[in-house]
C-alpha cells in the first residue's frame, strides 16, 4: 500500500509542478508515519506475553510463595514419618510436638483425613508449615518456619435456610432420598419425632415438610444440615407439627413443641434403638422355636446388626448390670416407682450397677448373647413390677413449656407455621 501511494504522488509531481511545494511535504509525512506505524508493530509481535501467575491462598498462606503437597493420613502412619520424609530431621520433629502439645495431641491424626505440607522452595524442600483437615470445617495449623506456632481454627460457614417436602412410600431414610436430602435429616426427623411417632409402622401416604439449615463454606461445598427450625408430619391422617424453641437463653437450652405449645417429648422413647424393625412382639402365647413349645414372650426384640448401639429409653438408675443364662449381657434400669426397663443379648454393657442415665444414653450394642438365633435387642417393660406391652401403655409425657413462656413461644412459632401451611407436598 505504502508504494502504491508513493508512485500515486510522484504521478502527480511530474504533471503539476506548480503544486510541487505543497505536495513535498505531504509524501514526507505519509512516509514518515508509515515508517513509524510499521516499526511499532515490529516492536508488539517481537515482545513476548508474559502471563501473570494466579496467586492462590488458602488457610491463610499464600500458596506460590512455597512447594505445596497435599496428600491423606495413610494407615499408620504418624506425624514424625510424615515430616520426615518431607525433610524435617527427628530432634526438630521432637521439639514441634513437644511445643504443640497443648494446642494439639498430634497422635489424634486419622488415616484418610487430608493435610497439606507447605515447603521451601529451595533444593532442599524442607517442611515448613503442617496443616491438618480433622473435617470440612476445623483445620489446625502447626507453623514452625522461626518459631512454633499450632493453633486450630474454623473456616466460615454460611448458613442457608432451606424447605424440603416428601411422602411416605416405605420407609422416612427412603422418602428423604428420593428427594435427595442429607441423610442427617433423617436422623434428626427420627429424634424428633421419636416421642410421638412409632416409625416403625408409618403408613402408605404419610406425608412430611421440614424447614432446616444448611450449611456451607466457600459458599458452595455443603457441610451438613444444622437446626431444623420446624418439621410437620402427617402420620395416619393425624399432623403433628414440632418448632424449636429456646427455653433458656443461658444455658442454651432448647426443645420442640407442638403448635399449642405441649412438648413432643415423652418420658420414654418408643424404641431402644434408633433404626432397626421389630422381630418379634410381646406376646403372652407365642411359640418359641428354640424351645419347642408354646412360651409367654414377655418382650419386644428388635433386630439389628452387631454392634448397633442401644439407648436407654428413659432417665433412670442401673439396677443391673451382668451376664447370666439366656438373657445374656444385659442391663436393668429403674425410672421411678413406676416403670422399670431391661435390655437382653447385649454384645457389650457401657454401663454398671449403680450408675444414672438419661435418656438416649448408649448403655450397650447389639449382640447374640444367651439364647438367640440373630441379633437383636430384647427390651422389657414393668409397670407397677409388672411386665407389659410398652406399646401399649399410655405413658406420660414429660413436662410442658412454661406458662410465662407460652405467649412468647406462640407469637414465635405464627411465621414459621405460616410457612409449613404454605409449602404443598408434592
Amino acid at each position: 500500500m505504502i508504494v502504491v501511494k508513493i508512485v500515486a504522488l510522484s504521478h502527480y509531481l511530474l504533471n503539476a509542478k506548480n503544486q510541487l511545494k505543497y505536495v513535498i511535504p505531504f509524501i514526507a509525512l505519509v512516509l514518515f508515519f508509515s515508517c513509524k506505524n510499521e516499526e511499532a508493530k515490529k516492536e508488539e509481535q517481537s515482545v513476548e506475553k508474559v502471563e501473570v501467575p494466579k496467586i492462590i491462598q488458602k488457610f491463610g498462606y499464600i500458596y506460590n510463595d512455597y512447594k505445596v503437597v497435599e496428600d491423606t493420613i495413610r494407615k499408620n502412619e504418624n506425624f514424625g514419618e510424615i515430616l520426615y520424609r518431607n525433610h524435617v530431621d527427628f530432634p526438630e520433629i521432637h521439639k514441634i510436638v513437644e511445643a504443640s502439645k497443648d494446642s494439639f495431641d498430634v497422635r489424634r491424626l486419622r488415616a484418610g483425613k487430608p493435610y497439606t505440607i507447605l515447603a521451601k522452595k529451595d533444593t532442599t524442600e524442607k517442611a515448613l508449615i503442617f496443616i491438618y483437615q480433622p473435617n470440612k470445617v476445623d483445620y489446625v495449623v502447626i507453623d514452625f518456619t522461626d518459631s512454633i506456632k499450632a493453633q486450630p481454627f474454623k473456616k466460615h460457614v454460611k448458613t442457608v435456610i432451606k424447605k424440603a417436602t416428601g411422602s411416605i412410600k416405605t420407609s422416612l431414610s427412603e422418602a428423604m432420598d428420593e428427594a435427595g436430602l442429607d441423610y442427617a435429616l433423617v436422623n434428626e426427623m427420627s429424634d424428633i419425632y421419636a416421642w410421638a411417632i412409632d416409625f416403625f409402622h408409618l403408613q402408605k401416604e404419610d406425608k412430611f415438610k421440614v424447614i432446616y439449615e444448611e450449611r456451607f463454606i466457600d459458599d458452595t461445598v455443603s457441610v451438613g444440615i444444622g437446626d431444623i427450625k420446624a418439621a410437620y408430619f402427617e402420620h395416619k391422617n393425624t399432623p403433628f407439627y414440632a418448632f424449636k424453641y429456646v427455653t433458656d437463653s443461658t444455658k442454651s437450652i432448647s426443645d420442640y413443641y407442638d403448635e399449642k405449645a405441649n412438648t413432643l417429648r415423652r418420658q420414654f422413647l418408643k424404641a431402644p434403638l434408633q433404626f432397626s424393625r421389630i422381630s418379634s412382639r410381646y406376646n403372652l402365647k407365642r411359640y418359641i422355636r428354640y424351645y419347642g413349645r408354646i412360651k409367654p414372650h414377655k418382650g419386644t426384640d428388635f433386630a439389628a446388626a452387631v454392634g448397633t448401639p442401644i439407648m436407654a429409653t428413659a432417665n433412670g438408675t442401673v439396677i443391673a448390670s451382668a451376664r447370666r443364662g439366656g438373657n445374656g449381657n444385659y442391663v436393668k434400669i429403674k425410672h421411678n416407682s413406676t416403670y422399670t426397663t431391661q435390655y437382653l443379648h447385649m454384645r457389650r454393657r457401657n454401663v454398671k450397677k449403680g450408675d444414672y442415665v438419661k435418656q438416649g444414653d448408649v448403655i450397650g450394642t447389639v449382640g447374640m448373647t444367651g439364647n438367640t438365633s440373630g441379633p437383636h435387642v430384647c427390651y422389657r417393660f414393668w409397670k407397677n413390677g409388672k411386665q407389659v406391652d410398652p406399646f401399649k401403655q399410655k405413658l406420660p409425657s414429660a413436662k410442658p413449656i412454661e406458662k410465662e413462656l407460652k405467649n412468647n413461644y406462640l407469637e414465635f412459632i405464627l411465621p414459621l407455621k405460616e410457612q409449613l401451611d404454605n409449602v404443598v407436598i408434592e
